[in-house]
């Protein structure tokens, strides 16, 4: 049986995440076909507006992580570029709005609709969703989300047999497709994939429900415009705050990867 503990929760407690689950399959599939149908402008576009991007995290060699979502603070993209005028290299603000908005509404629907379900019955506990893709061979240096107002789901979508896996303190946890595993990210955690083949989830980031709300979107609002000060790339999901202190690298048995310095690439 399946145990639990501070930084490892019940997903059943969330009764909020089923309708995500309910419809893992459906979602899975708009993910792939996306990555099918899409042309390479598309492709470009969207992991140039559309991906969070971290500045703080490193990683050990050359293999990527890709992320890409739809929903950040609560927004949907198109707003959320549009509320902190965003400017990309090549894109406007208004012009990244509009694409964006084209992207989700032709590949992502259902996505879309599950949001808005559960955000309005639920009043906006959905923060942040977005595919994460480990490619073969990615190895991450251990850090913390420093998000004590959220807790951060995956569902599981694509899932390799073999070694691929989320070391969070002295725990080695697992993805299963379909199914959520749910962590408080303010622990120190680092993911690894040993496979041959992609791992995808979807990231759903949500409310902690025992917290007052009016705190903690007092607290999202303070954390997000510092973050957006410092990088304005990172739509608000990484900030300085995310790296590990390093007596918690010896802690865990990870003394080894204080060497490691390649910033995580997309």
């Amino acid at each position: 049986m399946e145990s639990f503990n501070e930084y490892h929760i019940d997903p059943k407690e969330f009764t909020f995440l089923k309708s995500f689950q309910d419809n893992w399959q459906v979602i899975r599939d708009e993910f792939t076909r996306f990555i099918k149908q899409a042309s390479n402008e598309e492709l470009k576009l969207t992991y140039d507006i559309l991906g969070p991007k971290s500045q703080t995290i490193k990683t050990k060699g050359d293999a990527k992580y890709s992320a890409f979502g739809i929903l950040f603070q609560g927004m949907f993209i198109e707003k959320y570029i549009q509320a902190h005028q965003i400017q990309y290299p090549d894109y406007g603000s208004d012009d990244a709005s509009q694409k964006a908005l084209a992207l989700r509404e032709k590949y992502f629907p259902n996505l879309t609709k599950v949001i808005e379900k559960v955000n309005f019955s639920d009043d906006e506990i959905i923060r942040n969703v977005y595919f994460g893709t480990f490619h073969p061979g990615l190895d991450i240096k251990l850090h913390v989300n420093y998000n004590p107002h959220m807790n951060r789901g995956y569902l599981g979508l694509i899932v390799p047999e073999g070694d691929v896996a989320m070391k969070i303190c002295h725990e080695q946890l697992y993805w299963h497709e379909g199914k959520f595993l749910v962590l408080d990210h303010s622990y120190p955690h680092c993911p690894h994939n040993y496979t041959n083949y992609n791992r995808t989830v979807l990231v759903v980031d949500f409310f902690k429900p025992d917290k007052l709300r009016e705190e903690v979107i007092r607290f999202e609002k303070e954390q997000v415009t510092q973050r957006m000060q410092d990088n304005p790339y990172s739509l608000g999901v990484f900030g300085k705050s995310d790296k590990a202190k390093v007596e918690d690298f010896i802690k865990y048995g990870l003394a080894h990867q204080l060497e490691w310095e390649k910033a995580l690439k997309a």
